[in-house]
Parts: structure tokens; C-alpha cells; sequence
């Protein structure tokens, strides 16, 4: 089995859930954050419990900050573990 480069794998798993979460702040700017979350919750029969608060910039980029970072922790970490179960 080939090793992985962590760093690669934590650079996509990083873009991955910055993008994902710039995405969210977007849908919540506009304000489409709260009919998707209605709906998303409707598919699984669940009464909506949550409200969408007000939009922060401030708070957004904090957002997508701190899970693109987590992400390339996550993604370091998983292909560490790929590494050390696959060694030869």
C-alpha cells in the first residue's frame, strides 16, 4: 500500500471544510441559511429546533478560519494513521 503525504491530505481536507463552511456563512449573508436548515431537518421529520442568528464578518471569518485549520489537523492526522497502519 503507498504511503500518503500528510500534508497534501491536510491541505484538501482543510479546503474541504474551509470551503464547506464559507459556503454556510455565504447561505446565512443572504439569508437562505434558515429555509435550508428547515428543510434539511424536515427531511429527517424532525421539527426545526435551531433559528439562524444574525450575520457577524467578524464571526464568519472566524468560522472558516478555525475549520479550515481543524481540517488540516484532521486530515494530518488521518494520513498518519494510514502511514503507520500500512507500513511494510
Amino acid at each position: 500500500m503507498n504511503f500518503v503525504d500528510k500534508s497534501k491530505v491536510g491541505f484538501a481536507f482543510g479546503a474541504f471544510f474551509g470551503l464547506f463552511h464559507a459556503v454556510w456563512a455565504i447561505l446565512v449573508w443572504i439569508g437562505w441559511a434558515q429555509p435550508l436548515i428547515n428543510w434539511i431537518f424536515g427531511l429527517h421529520f424532525i421539527q426545526p429546533p435551531y433559528t439562524i442568528g444574525e450575520f457577524y464578518p467578524g464571526t464568519a471569518i472566524f468560522l472558516v478560519v478555525v475549520t479550515t485549520v481543524v481540517g488540516y489537523i484532521l486530515g494530518w492526522v488521518l494520513a498518519a494513521c494510514w502511514n503507520w497502519f500500512h507500513k511494510n
